[in-house]
């Protein structure tokens, strides 16, 4: 699962938004990831089964982040 990086999302958002739908994310990791996606533009936040995967891509796409489409597998 891929989050983009976008121009109206803080890093505080971003990373408080993976460690808390995320499992094993702390808020240390979700800065770390925020600060990669906004180096590089996105990063994988997340892999693993296609349900868990929708869920938590519901749960971050509804909290604002720009998700990359799921990839069909």
């Amino acid at each position: 699962m891929i989050v983009r990086n976008d121009n109206h999302n803080t890093f505080d958002h971003v990373a408080q938004t993976l460690s808390r739908v995320l499992p094993g994310v702390s808020l240390e990791t979700g800065h770390r990831i925020a600060e990669q996606i906004h180096n590089t533009g996105q990063a994988i936040v997340w892999t693993g089964q296609r349900e868990p995967a929708e869920h938590y891509w519901e749960l971050l796409d509804g909290a604002g982040l720009t998700m990359a489409p799921l990839e069909r597998g």
